[in-house]
């Protein structure tokens, strides 16, 4: 790796500071417009071309580091001197970067201080651009290269760059975001100071009330909040394992029914489950309307508080549960479970003694995965709260409501984050140091063991059940798009399908989309389809990174991937509002920040579900490789990815299901020109067209239910060399040894 030339890398940081545009076009970049040079409008000029021509002297520094780094690239001198010039070069032409865009803006200045300082300044500029993002991507691989060259990362260039550019990102789209809603916790009110005003939002007795203890009250949001967190991740660990048991385990027949069943709740935009379990167990209700009939019973609004949101909750996040743990289970090597039984062990001893320490990952990953995003749930708890308040209804009222507290929100939000950091420990402790590898570079050739009587009994009585009612609940919902009018008029139509999806022909014959939902659902795809690849890739190199290497840092790294996924939509969508409404990164309004939202909210769940499968496979796979000459990406990309499969697919089919079906976080950052489907069906809910909104969802969903059959025909089926059986066939009596004896 370290023989290779930096050389490549210096150009793309040289084309971004001498040739394109350094600043965002308000129009994109054209091809006439890609060479900078000359340019008489200084903000579709190079940074080279401004400091030169255009006096913009803030912009010499770029240029500067760019050719210190020169030498270092063109592999002058010693190892260590070309070390020396990458460094230098790098991280002055990235510290460069970052200081001339915070300090200068659109007004000059950003700064009161520095006007008194320096004097005004009689220039301005606008956010970065291609030629901006370009620069500042090279600098950070030619600092990561210099790095190498001194040894850090053993001296991988690959892995230096590759944290180089994970860190880079998560600072610039998560931490920076987030540290800037965080900061309004320190904004004074006006009866207090900074101290007083803050001490007094930690401290609110709404948030640590326990009034619930000696009375029939509610406790504060944050019990709420840890107690609908924890039932709602254990519930959804234990669901999704049952069902994960079942398709990978068992002779059950409709497994691939069963599996599509089982994610349907994910690929649901907002409402649809919340609106089925009201038409169900809601006052007006199927089931209440049964026991007041025959058991003149009135169950009430039970719906409405904790009971509702987390049976809601378990719907929705079961299928990550089960995504997260399928992999894992069929991971497990069969060899490990017949040595168990061939030591005379019965098939409840190896099933409790081998099988489930090896899920052990993937358990605790599920569960951490599910608790982050009961925390962060908006949704749910909006429509079947009732009086149940959690911290992210509370978040969404202080910033939207009259109040528009951010300095209430932000206090919310950092607890919020300080329990994520705790469940996050927690699970990094149940998990330990001890090695869970169940494939390695040796063959294996053993079939799964069926899964002993009790278990597999227990497995069906638990995810069948829950199956039917889920079919129940769409059912419910979606009958909606089909009659005229839910509750007054059951007369059958197409007509809401029609208003949202209309085809007309011109008057020269062409097709023209004139149903109103047309123009949201492409815009939609497009995003979604965009951001898939880019959050499962970055998901897959992370949990590689966190996984396989040890470097300063990796706890710190690891733990702000999930920053996002612990905070609620509302509140990234306001983060990102106020982060990037300004320069050094001007983008609200854009596709490109709708796009930055999904790939950094969907993150997480890449990245647990990379690392869950990545604890099965042996360290020697991709030593071997690296041992036989093959560089460390070559080993990624030909033996670790094929073995990754499943959580291939689940980082994809998550992250375009939920570009997809997400509102919370984008309801604030839409615009005209980038309308999204969920909006588009949440504006159709508050004007009371039900009709439609579940006509589109109904769209919604049949249209997902095919990209997830595209992902999975495109990825494919990881091969691990096993034989394959009939499990259904399997003998039922107890296995025994080649001597004859019992198990």
């Amino acid at each position: 790796m370290l023989t290779r030339s930096s050389f490549p890398i210096w150009l793309l940081a040289c084309l971004g500071t001498l040739v394109l545009p350094w600043n965002m076009q308000q129009d994109g970049v054209r091809l006439a417009g890609l060479i900078a040079l000359g340019q008489p409008d200084p903000e579709a000029s190079s940074a080279f071309w401004q400091a030169l021509a255009h006096g913009r002297f803030w912009f010499w520094p770029v240029v500067a580091a760019l050719f210190l780094a020169l030498p270092g690239a063109l592999k002058a001198g010693s190892r260590a001197r070309q070390a020396g010039f990458l460094v230098w070069g790098g991280g002055l032409g990235l510290a460069a970067i970052v200081l001339q865009g915070l300090a200068i803006g659109i007004q000059g200045w950003s700064w009161g201080w520095m006007n008194a300082l320096f004097g005004e300044l009689p220039d301005r500029q606008f956010g970065m651009g291609l030629g901006g993002s370009l620069a500042a991507l090279g600098f950070l691989l030619l600092l990561t290269d210099g790095l190498a060259l001194r040894g850090w990362f053993k001296g991988d260039r690959f892995v230096a760059g590759a944290v180089g550019v994970l860190a880079g990102s998560i600072l610039v789209f998560t931490a920076w975001p987030v540290g800037t809603v965080l900061s309004q916790i320190l904004t004074p009110r006006e009866d207090l100071g900074i101290l007083a005003a803050t001490g007094a939002r930690l401290l609110d007795s709404k948030i640590w009330g326990l009034s619930c203890v000696s009375a029939p009250v509610g406790c504060g949001v944050f019990w709420n909040t840890l107690m609908l967190a924890f039932s709602t991740a254990t519930l959804t660990t234990l669901l999704g394992l049952c069902f994960a048991l079942i398709v990978t385990r068992s002779g059950f027949r409709a497994k691939r029914a069963l599996r599509l069943l089982t994610v349907l709740p994910i690929i649901t935009p907002p409402f649809v489950i919340g609106l089925g379990l009201i038409l169900i167990f809601g006052r007006s209700g199927v089931i209440n309307q049964m026991f007041d009939a025959v058991f003149g019973i009135e169950l009430g609004r039970w719906i409405y508080g904790y009971g509702g949101v987390l049976l809601a909750q378990v719907f929705s996040f079961t299928p990550i549960a089960f995504l997260v743990l399928i992999g894992v289970v069929e991971g497990i090597s069969p060899a490990m479970e017949e040595a168990s039984q061939t030591l005379r062990a019965s098939r409840m001893r190896t099933f409790t003694a081998v099988t489930l320490p090896l899920m052990l990952p993937g358990l605790a990953n599920a569960w951490l995965v599910s608790f982050v995003e009961s925390l962060a749930d908006f949704g749910n708890p909006i429509v079947l709260g009732g009086s149940f308040g959690v911290l992210s209804t509370e978040i969404f009222f202080a910033v939207v409501g009259a109040q528009q507290d951010f300095g209430r929100a932000a206090a919310l939000a950092a607890i919020m984050l300080a329990v994520a950091l705790l469940a996050f420990t927690l699970q990094r402790v149940a998990v330990g140091s001890r090695s869970y590898v169940s494939m390695t570079g040796k063959g294996d050739s053993g079939l799964p063991t069926p899964l002993p009587r009790l278990v597999r009994n227990l497995a069906y009585a638990v995810a069948l059940p829950w199956a039917v009612l889920t079919i129940v609940v769409y059912a419910m919902a979606l009958a909606g798009g089909f009659v005229r009018v839910w509750g007054r008029d059951w007369t059958p139509t197409l007509s809401h399908f029609t208003r949202a999806f209309a085809l007309e022909r011109g008057p020269e014959g062409d097709l023209i989309f004139s149903g109103g939902a047309w123009h949201s659902l492409f815009t939609t795809i497009e995003l979604a389809a965009i951001a898939a690849p880019i959050t499962a890739g970055l998901g897959l190199l992370a949990a590689w990174v966190l996984s396989r290497q040890r470097f300063r840092g990796r706890t710190a790294l690891e733990f702000a991937l999930m920053l996002t996924f612990a905070v609620p939509g509302t509140v990234i969508g306001v983060a990102y509002i106020l982060t990037f409404n300004l320069p050094p990164l001007e983008i609200t309004g854009t596709a490109i920040i709708l796009v930055a939202c999904f790939v950094f909210r969907n993150l997480p769940v890449g990245v647990r579900s990379g690392i869950a499968a990545m604890s099965q496979l042996d360290k020697s796979l991709d030593e071997a490789a690296i041992t036989l000459r093959a560089s460390t990406f070559r080993a990624l990309r030909t033996v670790v990815l094929p073995l990754l499969k499943p959580a291939i697919v689940t980082a994809l089919v998550y992250s375009f299901v939920r570009a997809m079906t997400t509102v919370s976080a984008v309801i604030f950052l839409v615009s005209a020109e980038y309308e999204m489907a969920t909006v588009f069906i949440i504006n159709r809910v508050i004007n009371g067209d039900y009709g439609l909104a579940i006509a589109y969802c109904a769209a919604l969903i049949v249209l997902m239910m095919a990209a997830i059959g595209l992902i999975n025909l495109l990825v494919g089926r990881r091969r691990l060399g096993r034989r394959s059986a009939a499990l259904a066939a399997a003998p039922a009596a107890p296995a025994t040894t080649p001597a004859g004896g019992r198990a």
